[in-house]
């Protein structure tokens, strides 16, 4: 009874480039399966799943809603999810926990920038995907072009199981390749009947092929397509449905959600293609004693239980939201769960089943389901949850670095405590978003992935939070590094009133490429007792946070405690903790430290005549061009990287080039040094700026 159920369970996601109708398909996808009564629309602010206020202002979908439906018996738990690159946390920690996507490509647009970041986000993953290309009733729609494109650039096995029926403002449908029916739509109703005669050998040309890529995959099918026997309906099922679980071809739709046309037979797709928790699988753990230690939970309720947090929503209504995905065991409400990740007791008070903005309480939540849970306190995004006396830890949710800083701050100093509680849930719920409060110039810095992503935090803060800020310009969040090692032999002493302070330190500091933060701990004998090693470790933390040359965070780097000494009475784990940070300084000067910079990939699509302008401005900008390839016909993709603290303003310079007809986007690919000159002038304008203030 309990595989039955869950094998009609379809966890999924809509993704997909900005502007392609992600959240257009989500909303026809809840009106078809009778869950909403009215159809939302992006553009006029009223979509269902765009509920955040900024969602519906600037429509675009900022943060994933998950949505419980049901289609032919199947119960279907939807992830909406954002396109704009900002939000791409969101995207990453949606495909953690999902068991297969639809991924929505525009028919006009084809394979777009962030198309491609989220494919390889699920190929991180090993995401099953369908494929749904919309807009098929725009000017310049081509279905065979996106496909085309889907395997040039994505490398997708991908194939077309329909035909569009008129092309254009004339799209009146679909031909469905596997059962060789016509499917034509009349406002909402859409009519079944023969395939019309003038598309009959193309259909038929269009299903040999799809039955030729689909005997790869199964041998039944096999032998009767090279035998020329009927293939039935059902081969066809078994063959695409295998096909799509080993990710070894993607199956492409077509249609226009906007005109209620292909949406159904999306969703027939989705319950007939995409895998459920069963298919899935087993999920692999470490063990909480020894983490080279795998454990493994089978999707069952009869397991012991364990569930990934990957989002958290503060509610006004009923505080904060948990959103967990299942994958064994069962949680009745009122229960215990443990949070390894850390180490703490969790009450589950309500658990809650979530229809966009509107709730349902439910007594439980069992293996393969999502839901939401009421009163957890320690709980964040990418915590696992688990059972008490079997616990497990599961892989946690990658998450980008920052690369823009944004200083805020509150209109009076009474306002100060509300801000901080602000900023604290906000960063609770988004992990790609990041507070620091710098003491000495007493400014809170906030971080995130792109101007607009702090521009919605900032615009929440104001309408959600009722905080009214005053906010700086944005600006690059430089890191520092070191690029030698250097030691350093410090001895701490104060005498303060009747108590003095002593700590002993010899240590050293080396480059740690690419392995970020590291403490290594060498004394053996009890030169300085254990107790006091955690302070060093945590002097050593803060002063990376600080930054030991120029002020910004310190990274790739390795702390190598090497001996020292302590005195019986003077001794504290604050003098241990400032002695750290005061050796750690003197190291830094000696290791030849230097400013990183945040280098992003870029990506332009310009028509042909204004290549050599852009190239040109490009490389004004210290960026270059690695790789160009024809986009469409008459139009250049260039591929390539740039600092991003050159790319402020860029969106209206290209605009100007271009006269509006290119467009671009950017991502984070990696730190680099920034180079000499530009180094100079930073530390002198940071010297100036700490000079004005004293």
């Amino acid at each position: 009874m309990e595989q039955s159920v869950m094998h009609k369970i379809r966890n999924i996601g809509i993704v997909a480039h900005i502007d392609a109708g992600k959240t257009t398909t989500s909303e026809r996808i809840l009106f078809f399966t009778g869950l909403i009564h009215k159809t939302g629309e992006v553009h006029d602010g009223q979509a269902v799943m765009d509920f955040m206020k900024q969602e519906q202002e600037r429509g675009i979908t900022i943060s994933s809603a998950a949505i419980t439906t049901s289609w032919k018996g199947h119960q279907i738990n939807l992830i909406d999810t954002p396109g704009h690159i900002d939000f791409t946390v969101e995207v990453e920690r949606s495909l953690r926990v999902l068991d297969g996507i639809a991924m929505v490509f525009c028919a006009v647009g084809g394979v777009e920038p962030q198309s491609e970041t989220v494919w390889h986000q699920a190929d991180r993953y090993k995401v099953p995907r369908i494929a749904f290309v919309n807009k098929m009733d725009r000017q310049g729609a081509d279905l065979f072009q996106t496909v085309h494109m889907m395997n040039e650039m994505l490398g997708a096995n991908a194939v077309a199981f329909q035909l569009p029926i008129g092309s254009e403002e004339n799209f009146a449908g679909v031909v469905d390749l596997a059962t060789m029916q016509a499917v034509t739509y009349e406002g909402m109703e859409a009519k079944t009947g023969p395939v019309p005669a003038e598309l009959l050998e193309t259909a038929r040309r269009l299903r040999a092929e799809m039955l030729e890529r689909l005997a790869d995959f199964d041998l039944e099918l096999m032998d009767k397509f090279l035998n020329e026997k009927e293939v039935g309906i059902e081969d066809i099922k078994r063959a695409t449905r295998h096909a799509v679980l080993t990710l070894g071809l993607t199956p492409v739709f077509c249609g226009s959600s906007f005109k209620n046309k292909g949406v159904r037979l999306l969703l027939d797709a989705v319950v007939d293609y995409l895998p459920s928790p069963i298919d899935r699988g087993l999920i692999v753990g470490h063990d909480l004693g020894d983490a080279d230690k795998a454990v493994s939970r089978h999707p069952s309720a009869k397991e012991p239980f364990a569930a990934l947090a990957f989002k958290i929503i503060n509610d006004p209504y009923v505080g904060q939201q948990t959103f967990i995905r299942v994958y064994s065991g069962e949680l009745p409400s009122g229960s215990y769960v443990l949070n390894p990740v850390k180490d703490k007791r969790e009450r589950v008070g309500r658990i809650l089943r979530i229809h966009a903005d509107s709730r349902e309480e439910i007594d439980a939540v069992r293996a393969g389901d999502i839901a939401a849970l009421i009163g957890t306190k320690y709980t964040t995004t990418g915590d696992t949850l688990c059972a008490e006396k079997e616990p497990l830890l599961l892989e946690a949710i990658h998450c980008p670095e920052t690369v823009v800083d944004l200083k805020v701050e509150p209109p009076s100093a009474r306002e100060r405590d509300k801000l901080s509680a602000a900023l604290h849930k906000l960063s609770l719920e988004d992990p790609s978003f990041r507070v620091h409060f710098d003491d000495e110039t007493e400014e809170t810095v906030i971080s995130g992935m792109g101007e607009l992503h702090l521009e919605i935090i900032v615009d929440r803060l104001r309408t959600e939070h009722k905080v009214e800020v005053k906010v700086g310009q944005p600006a690059v969040a430089f890191r520092e590094a070191i690029t030698q090692q250097a030691e350093s032999n410090y001895k701490f002493k104060k005498q303060t009133g009747g108590k003095g302070q002593f700590a002993h330190i010899e240590m050293r500091i080396e480059p740690n490429p690419g392995q970020g933060l590291e403490f290594l701990n060498l004394i053996k004998g009890g030169s300085i007792p254990k107790e006091f090693i955690p302070a060093i470790e945590k002097g050593f933390r803060a002063s990376m946070e600080k930054g030991a040359y120029a002020g910004f965070p310190m990274v790739d780097i390795k702390f190598v405690l090497i001996d020292g000494g302590f005195h019986a009475v003077d001794s504290s784990e604050q003098a241990f903790k400032t002695c750290a940070q005061l050796a750690i300084k003197e190291a830094v000067k000696k290791a030849a430290p230097h400013v990183l910079e945040p280098i992003m990939k870029i990506e332009v699509n310009t028509p042909d005549e204004y290549m050599g302008e852009i190239i040109g401005d490009i490389n004004r900008r210290r960026g270059r061009i690695d790789s160009m390839r024809r986009y469409r016909k008459g139009s250049q993709k260039l591929n390539g990287s740039i600092p991003l603290m050159e790319m402020f303003g860029y969106a209206s310079v290209l605009r100007t080039v271009s006269s509006g007809r290119a467009s671009h986007s950017i991502e984070f690919l990696h730190y680099a040094p920034l180079p000499k000159g530009i180094e100079e002038k930073l530390l002198a304008d940071l010297r100036e700026k700490k000079a004005a203030k004293k």
